[in-house]
């Protein structure tokens, strides 16, 4: 028996061994990839605006634990910082693994299919229920039953936003909202006034006075970024896998919206859009402001302050509701992000020990400050907020005062196919960006990829 448990131990080793080199050599692989060598650029992308390091690899060493986020780079060393922290509080260990946007979900999809996933992995609201129903994510419901998981202090419309079927797979790291960040700088000298759940007709009558005044562009209807929005105060989001209208004309007039706004000359052309990172978004790069966007669209507030960390210095970035025909509707609170831990770990319960110091500790809040959004635990949020910064606090006042009030539930995860009609949105918005397609042609192109994907 004793000669049993020194093999099955030893093989645990080795299993986690071989965890640990295989996800290096995926880093090495995506990095290859993506920049024909590691080191050679800055990596890049963004769902909720993102950055990656230098080298595209893992931040830390081998650890006991692995966890893996994509971010900016202000995520990456404040979460290191806190898993550094961990080690020094429990001897626990935690290898960090960072990446941008497009090559984390590389990385997961490979490591999924080697049963390798990391133990602890940030979870974006469009994967959530594709990764319960491949099997790859562990049932929180049973630590949060026991208490090992302390989530007395999340509300429960907010601890909701992790459950998919019977189970909760995902603990919301951050609360945001859908947003429109802009340049208060320009508006101010130009004495214009944003308001909040301001209508889409008042927002396009100061879209096109800022850009006959000053030559910046807005940046809200580029890469299809505007769809969700635009659908939802219709009264046409797409809930599940099937498309909620009864031919393309009904999706008609969104892209006439685009098209109308190439045309007029106040949206940006695709050719200035570079939407892989903060620090390359129109909204605070370019070389002129003919290069440059006045404001631009984002997914989610908490990105707030890294927009204006971003900014050329004297330049105040601030946010306000997407104008909408019914902002009510069209608004949402989401969770930034989810922390979810892996079915394939081989410790659940040093993994549930670990999500439960980012969720509920004072030690790893008072240094990650909210960076993913305004914190689950209403008594984490009540400890952080005089530490934050006065952009950061504006941002949590946006969350709390502006579109919890003025919200409605929002969609579903995205049903199965969702990523392939997206991909053909943001086509079919490059060519009218282009110039080569109409409104209706841009339309039904879309609409045939539904019923390609989902039938009648």
């Amino acid at each position: 028996m004793e000669n049993f448990e020194k093999d099955k131990e030893e093989e645990k080793l080795k299993s986690r061994k071989v965890k640990r080199m295989l996800a290096l050599a995926v880093t090495g692989a995506v990095c290859v990839s993506a920049l024909g060598a590691c080191g050679s650029s800055s990596d890049s992308g963004k769902s909720e605006s993102t950055e990656s390091s230098d080298s595209g690899e893992s931040s830390g060493g081998y650890g006991d634990l692995v966890m893996a986020w994509w971010g900016n780079q202000v995520r990456n060393e404040k979460t290191q910082e806190a898993l550094d922290k961990y080690k020094e509080l429990n001897g626990v260990s935690v290898e960090g693994q960072f990446y941008q946007w497009n090559d984390y979900w590389s990385k997961m999809a490979t490591a999924a299919a080697g049963n390798s996933m990391p133990d602890l992995i940030q979870m974006d609201y469009s994967y959530i229920e594709q990764y319960v129903d491949n099997g790859q994510l562990l049932d929180l419901t049973p630590y949060m039953e026991s208490g090992a998981l302390d989530v007395s202090n999340i509300p429960e419309n907010v601890l909701a936003m992790g459950e998919v079927g019977d189970g909760n797979y995902g603990i919301a790291a951050g609360v945001s909202g859908n947003c429109l960040f802009y340049n208060k700088t320009v508006t101010d000298e130009l004495g214009i006034t944003m308001t909040d759940n301001m209508s889409f007709d008042e927002f396009v009558e100061i879209a096109k006075q800022i850009t006959e005044e000053t030559g910046y562009r807005a940046n809200v209807l580029s890469q299809n970024n505007y769809f969700t929005e635009w659908s939802r105060a219709e009264g046409i989001p797409i809930v599940e896998a099937k498309l909620p209208v009864a031919s393309a004309d009904e999706y008609t007039p969104f892209y006439q919206i685009m098209e109308d706004s190439i045309k007029d000359g106040w949206q940006l052309t695709p050719d200035y859009i570079d939407t892989t990172a903060v620090e390359t978004d129109p909204l605070v790069y370019g070389s002129s402001p003919e290069t440059m966007a006045w404001c631009t669209i984002n997914g989610t507030s908490n990105q707030l302050t890294a927009f204006q960390s971003a900014a050329p210095e004297g330049t105040e970035i601030a946010v306000t509701t997407i104008p909408t025909t019914d902002t009510i509707t069209s608004n949402y609170l989401k969770p930034a992000l989810y922390f979810s831990i892996s079915a394939d770990t081989e410790d659940p319960d040093a993994a549930v020990a670990l999500l439960d110091y980012l969720i509920n500790s004072e030690d790893a809040n008072g240094i990650l400050l909210g960076e993913r959004g305004v914190p689950a635990s209403t008594s984490i949020a009540d400890y952080i907020y005089d530490l934050v910064s006065e952009t950061e606090q504006k941002s949590f006042a946006y969350v709390t005062d502006v579109i919890t009030p003025n919200c409605s539930p929002i969609n579903p995860p995205d049903p199965t196919g969702m990523s392939e009609l997206t991909d053909t949105m943001k086509k079919v918005a490059e060519k009218i960006g282009y110039g080569e397609a109409t409104a209706a042609e841009a339309a039904q192109e879309v609409y045939d990829k539904g019923i390609e994907l989902w039938g009648e």
